[in-house]
């Protein structure tokens, strides 16, 4: 639909054209800009200009020594949460991914015969992903421009919408949830990935550490004195992880609530939010699982500051929408 009156849209020879409004939007590259700004009043800020900026700049992730399909399942074989992804989302679905970067995760799930509908706010990011797309043939994956607080597709479109690592990043996560949770089919879910107000004290502090000495002593980051990665990925880690113009912290707690006011029930979390349940490859992430109370949460999050050197602090949560 339309971004700026939600009007039905066409194809119309080069130009993609609102039927209700008449606005004309282009493509390039195949990828549809169907971007639209916020228009907030001058009493929010808004953040999306300088973020986008910061991702033209630094698409994230790179795609260095990814070359074919073969290359991206061995990358993703080697992440548990992809795995785990392709290994529990049905075939022949339609998938939403909101804020998709360089669509590496996009076109790894489209591999495996599921609709794959993946959007970003930076063209840059998108090419990358489109590129890929491209010269590997995987029609059932599709870009677009997009800007979450203002969707291109109708309420209720997909069983599952995935935005992860994208909320902290805006102006108000909690805005930018209630507009993608309305994407979500009745019985559908959606998963969010979030960085953790206690998990990520430790990149916190080195983040000032790097700024104090001019971005020396950056073996300080376990991914950065690795050699299991080249200097295109370590630069763009680096970057995502200390240099981002905007960056905020949730809980375990606060997103449960952000379930609750949408009509969303909890199914699962990575970590678990149940103390002491941890988590186990064998675990069915579209099933309900318990969310704990607040002690739990605690410990789950003390975890998350003790084990978050590496990982940056980042959770996970899956809900399910009501019937």
């Amino acid at each position: 639909m339309c971004p700026a009156c939600k009007g039905d849209l066409e194809i119309a020879g080069d130009w993609i054209v609102c039927l209700s409004c008449h606005y004309h939007y282009q493509a390039e590259n195949d990828i549809p800009l169907l971007f639209w700004p916020n228009e907030w009043d001058n009493a929010k800020k808004d953040v999306t200009d300088i973020v986008k900026d910061f991702y033209e700049k630094t698409p994230f992730p790179n795609y260095e020594k990814l070359e074919n399909v073969g290359d991206l399942v061995h990358k993703a074989q080697s992440s548990f949460f992809a795995n785990l992804l392709n290994e529990q989302i049905p075939f022949n679905v339609k998938v939403l991914e909101v804020g998709c970067g360089t669509g590496q995760m996009s076109n790894f799930l489209g591999v495996a015969h599921r609709d794959i509908f993946a959007t970003d706010m930076c063209l840059n990011s998108l090419a990358l992903g489109q590129e890929f797309k491209k010269k590997n043939s995987l029609e059932r994956v599709g870009f677009y421009q997009m800007n979450l607080f203002r969707p291109i597709f109708k309420e209720e479109s997909f069983p599952l919408v995935i935005c992860n690592g994208v909320l902290h990043h805006t102006s108000d996560p909690y805005a930018g949830f209630q507009s993608i949770s309305k994407l979500v089919k009745r019985g559908g879910y959606i998963l969010v990935g979030l960085y953790n107000k206690y998990g990520r004290l430790i990149t916190d502090f080195r983040r000032i550490i790097f700024k104090i000495f001019s971005d020396r002593y950056k073996f300080l980051d376990p991914r950065l004195r690795g050699q299991d990665r080249g200097e295109a990925k370590k630069t763009a880690w680096f970057a995502d992880q200390y240099k981002h113009p905007n960056e905020l912290k949730h809980t375990i707690g606060e997103v449960l609530k952000w379930f609750e006011k949408n009509g969303i029930d909890f199914v699962y979390g990575i970590p678990n939010p149940k103390a002491f349940a941890s988590f186990k490859l064998t675990d069915s992430i579209f099933k309900k699982h318990p969310s704990g109370n607040w002690f739990d949460h605690f410990v789950t999050q003390f975890h998350l500051f003790s084990s978050g050197s590496k990982e940056g602090g980042f959770f996970t949560m899956i809900g399910k929408k009501r019937l």
